[in-house]
């Protein structure tokens, strides 16, 4: 064991959490010790040579076989070698949920290569960020945007390789609710013509469980974002953890409703899928009436995505029960689900929704409800449980000393297992800040029960002091999602002449209900501290969000 290692044991054992209790609530076949390959792409590959003729990629009437997708990722990496990739190069992909993300992430990979996943829906400013700050020697982008906006940005970071993509392509439907655009020629090279053209891919090249997979850029919620460093190895053990613990037969259609450039879509859709052999569903990008469609056509087994996916879905006026009844386990996963958006979704179609916590700095998930269990409710708050960590994790709740606080007592929430990154990109002193020791600090308040049972209450920095008095915004949208007209809420603390901050409710409403916002303000005041209750309610059409499906609090704190 390295000196590193000692010291992390010894801390462990020092912990009232070493004893992990939520070992309890797993079978034995989820706490059973794991084996997984090198990396991903060592899955993948196995998975292609077992079942070459099994679909890996669905898009609409689009079907890639596993020996198909292989043969059009290995050309992938034969061109980015060719033009001068090297192994550890950074290649930036900036694509949606289609086929095309998939044979750019796997020829990059094949090349030796590290990924930086980049949001479609960037700018010119925030794309300058990533591409300058990872060092990116590749881009692959969609034509539409390497024309509006990433020419010049990589030009300017000094990335001289390209490839674009027209996301049409595969499929012949061109549904006009998410693929109404035109193709917009390039000067660059076609990243499905590359594809088809056959090269081989470079030898040499293998990579390891220690190389970098990934510098996923955070969203920024926090600040500047910074790039996580996800290796391999924490990749190929999440999606090998999800693979064992959900009871999903091989071969299973696996519905992508998360974004793939996000790391839980790209962990808990795609590597979970990659790891079980099964066939991965995509739809472009989220718009429900498509995402239903697409559930009823293809009738995928496994999904996981935000819950403000699941309120769209269950508030659209064609949903129905079978819609959702090909499914063995529904997730949400990015921000904690309330306890009403549950018990509405599963009264009205069916299925549980599972709750689970992770960040891009752990690789997705460190804890989630078993299949074999409901997340219970802490009777004293209200909030759901997030679920229990997995076996190979330890999860504490610590001071703002860094020592553990009792089963039951607020602190922030800290992890530590195979999956937690070494650091951020070339940021030492933000790295030492956040994993001191190796231990991932997440900045999120939480608590443990003595059952091992984690509860998520809110942001450290999204506190509200209300003349001294602290109020999690949580608390408050819980209550509001009780509420029969309430789709979204979303609570801040706004500047008050007399309190200092007073809490402040952003809702938007569900499609043909009616609330005015005295009417909310009253529906929180009588369910509610009178400290806690919004004094002030304002309904908009939508809430701000991250792609990845997050509501953006920051944004109604600061609207622009």
């Amino acid at each position: 064991m390295t000196a590193h290692g000692a010291a992390q044991g010894e801390h462990a054992a020092e912990s009232i959490y070493a004893a992990r209790p939520w070992l309890g609530r797993l079978s034995e076949a989820q706490r059973a010790p794991i084996d997984p390959p090198p990396t991903l792409l060592h899955a993948f590959r196995a998975a292609a040579a077992r079942t070459p003729d099994h679909p890996a990629l669905v898009y609409f009437d689009a079907r890639l076989t596993y020996a198909e997708t292989d043969a059009l990722s290995d050309s992938v990496a034969g061109h980015l070698a060719a033009r001068g990739v090297g192994r550890g190069d950074r290649v930036a992909v900036m694509l949606q949920n289609s086929p095309h993300f998939v044979l750019a992430l796997l020829g990059a990979w094949k090349a030796g290569a590290a990924v930086v996943p980049l949001n479609p829906m960037y700018k010119a400013a925030e794309v300058g960020h990533a591409l300058r700050d990872s060092g990116a020697r590749a881009v692959i982008c969609s034509g539409r945007a390497w024309a509006d906006h990433v020419r010049d940005t990589a030009a300017a970071a000094g990335v001289g390789i390209a490839l674009t993509a027209d996301e049409r392509q595969l499929q012949t439907r061109n549904d006009p609710r998410v693929l109404g655009f035109e193709a917009v020629p390039t000067e660059v090279d076609d990243l499905l013509a590359v594809a088809r053209a056959g090269h081989p891919a470079p030898e040499g090249r293998e990579l390891t469980t220690d190389d970098i997979a990934l510098i996923s850029y955070t969203s920024g919620t926090s600040g500047t974002p910074k790039g996580a460093l996800n290796l391999h190895r924490g990749i190929v053990h999440n999606a090998e953890r999800q693979r064992t613990g959900h009871p999903v037969p091989p071969g299973a259609g696996y519905f992508v409703l998360a974004p793939l450039f996000h790391i839980t879509g790209l962990v808990c859709e795609l590597g979970a899928c990659l790891a079980n052999g099964g066939t991965l569903v995509l739809a472009y990008r989220f718009e429900a009436g498509v995402v239903l469609d697409a559930f009823l056509e293809h009738r995928p087994a496994y999904t996981v995505g935000p819950s403000t996916a699941f309120m769209a879905l269950g508030a659209h006026p064609g949903a129905t029960p079978d819609h959702f009844s090909s499914f063995l386990v529904i997730s949400s996963g990015g921000a904690p689900v309330p306890p009403a958006l549950v018990e509405k979704f599963r009264a009205g179609f069916g299925p549980y929704i599972r709750n689970g916590y992770g960040l891009t700095e752990c690789t997705a998930p460190c804890a989630s409800v078993p299949p074999q269990h409901e997340a219970p409710v802490d009777p004293v708050s209200g909030t759901l449980s997030v679920g229990v960590p997995g076996p190979d994790t330890v999860v504490r709740i610590v001071d703002e000393t860094g020592a553990d606080v009792p089963f039951g007592e607020q602190g922030e929430i800290a992890v530590r297992g195979p999956q937690v990154v070494p650091g951020y990109w070339r940021l030492p002193e933000a790295t030492a800040a956040a994993f001191p020791g190796g231990e991932l600090r997440t900045g999120d308040i939480g608590f443990m029960d003595a059952e091992g049972w984690l509860y998520v209450v809110d942001r450290k920095k999204d506190m509200i002091n209300a003349s001294g008095f602290k109020v999690w915004p949580r608390e408050v949208e819980d209550v509001l999602y009780t509420h029969p007209a309430v789709r979204e809420a979303a609570v801040v603390g706004v500047p008050d002449a007399y309190r200092g901050e007073t809490v402040k409710a952003y809702v938007s409403l569900r499609p043909g209900a009616a609330a005015d916002p005295a009417e909310l303000s009253a529906y929180c005041a009588g369910r509610l501290a009178a400290y806690k209750y919004p004094r002030e309610v304002e309904i908009l059409p939508e809430l701000p969000k991250t792609t990845s499906g997050k509501i953006l609090r920051r944004d109604l704190r600061s609207p622009k």
